[in-house]
């Protein structure tokens, strides 16, 4: 018999059974994975899911309209998943007429770098003054301003969701906001926010 002709050698049967196909013993195999993989995914455990991180807009002044856009651009460049959820005045960052004229009240905000005596905040052409302050500070900072941070918020695939139940309280439609949103009650926020491992509120 030449080396050719010696069989092929058996595999080892596992002991009280006869050996598993191969084809099938492959297949089980990746039945038990993919299995593995499901139920740590409802775990909120799977190794291959991207962190996430969820954020509620609820404000419409311009000094709060930088924080959830900063953050969420910021998340994506570290390749999180992120999303906005934009409700009640927070819809004004969203809004097509307003969110390039975001003001910022001088008036009872103390947290403002030029404090201002509530005397002085109410003197007309005070907010102005205060929007042109904060604007010139962002710019000499290198930081975009709102349209280019809602731009590259979407670029770099942010999820931007505008609340439908404060659309219609607030008496507004759909066609009055930018383009590239996604419309959801706060229901399918918390699904979503419920898996996430960053909850923030701005």
């Amino acid at each position: 018999m030449t080396h050719h002709d010696e069989p092929t050698a058996a595999r080892t049967p596992p002991a009280g059974g006869a050996a598993l196909n191969p084809e099938l013993e492959a297949f089980i195999t990746e039945q038990v994975r993919l299995q593995v993989a499901a139920e740590l995914k409802c775990q909120g455990l799977d190794p291959a899911r991207a962190k996430r991180v969820a954020i509620i807009a609820s404000k419409g002044t311009l000094d709060l309209a930088y924080p959830p856009l900063i953050l969420a651009t910021t998340a994506a460049a570290m390749d999180m998943e992120a999303t906005i959820f934009f409700t009640f005045y927070g819809l004004n960052i969203i809004h097509k007429k307003k969110h390039k004229g975001l003001k910022v009240p001088p008036l009872a905000n103390p947290a403002m770098p030029v404090p201002m005596p509530n005397i002085v905040g109410v003197l007309p052409g005070m907010t102005r003054m205060a929007t042109w302050m904060m604007k010139d500070w962002m710019k000499k900072g290198g930081v975009p301003n709102i349209p280019d941070l809602l731009d590259l918020a979407k670029e770099n695939g942010v999820r931007l969701i505008a609340c439908q139940m404060s659309l219609e309280v607030l008496g507004l439609k759909k066609e009055d906001l930018i383009e590239g949103l996604q419309f959801a009650g706060a229901g399918n926020f918390l699904d979503y926010a419920a898996d996430a491992d960053i909850t923030l509120f701005v």
